[in-house]
């Protein structure tokens, strides 16, 4: 995250926020379930599985399986000149997420909710270096382990500011699952369509930034 540019923290930031918003939609229709957190999911899984609760095994694999797919189409996509990759993942993401809404008002609920798993893990190819995701924007984990390192370090006479970007990007993820809860509350699976929109204006943004 602070390899990048001051630029490319702020889609970072929006990325983050998106990512919150729209997993926080899922886990709210699943009851529990959700359509960025994979690790959350295996950890599920597993427990079904030793417990003989096979159909929501079934479930959660098939969650995973997309997951992968959409990861694998979001590094495909990417290849190529970076700021133009960028826009086309972005792009992509808006067209799945354009569709999870289209399906949503049609009744298909869990065709919405299969794109939306692989809108999320396309997400994750935007900052893509060497075949591999440079910043992870749908999951905290190891971002929370760098806030903690880098508390650390500021307190030992590293740089005082390092754990900023870190904090920001888990701060935007979380304060975008409160937006989307909320606005779930209102309109169910509908508040895709804001997704949607948003994913597609960072595109835009995104394919006319000055920076490569």
């Amino acid at each position: 995250m602070r390899a990048l540019a001051p630029s490319h923290q702020a889609l970072a930031l929006s990325l983050a926020v998106l990512a919150g918003y729209v997993d926080s939609l899922g886990f709210l229709q699943l009851g529990g379930v959700f359509v960025s957190f994979m690790s959350g999911n295996s950890t599920r899984l597993a427990a079904s599985l030793a417990e003989g609760r096979w159909a929501a095994a079934g479930g959660l694999a098939g969650i995973l399986i997309l997951f992968v797919m959409g990861s694998f189409c979001g590094a495909l996509i990417a290849r190529g000149q970076e700021k133009r990759s960028r826009s086309r993942v972005l792009a992509f993401e808006g067209v799945l997420l354009t569709l999870a809404a289209l399906a949503a008002g049609m009744g298909y609920k869990p065709v919405a909710i299969g794109l939306m798993v692989m809108a999320m893990a396309a997400e994750n190819s935007v900052f893509l270096r060497n075949g591999e995701a440079a910043v992870s924007l749908t999951y905290m984990t190891g971002t929370l382990v760098k806030l903690g390192q880098s508390l650390a370090a500021a307190m030992t006479g590293g740089e005082r500011w390092a754990f900023a970007p870190y904090l920001g990007l888990w701060g935007g993820l979380t304060g975008g699952a409160v937006v989307g809860a909320l606005t779930f509350g209102r309109l169910g699976l509908a508040a895709l369509w804001p997704a949607a929109a948003f994913a597609f204006a960072l595109a835009v943004a995104a394919r006319f930034s000055r920076a490569a």
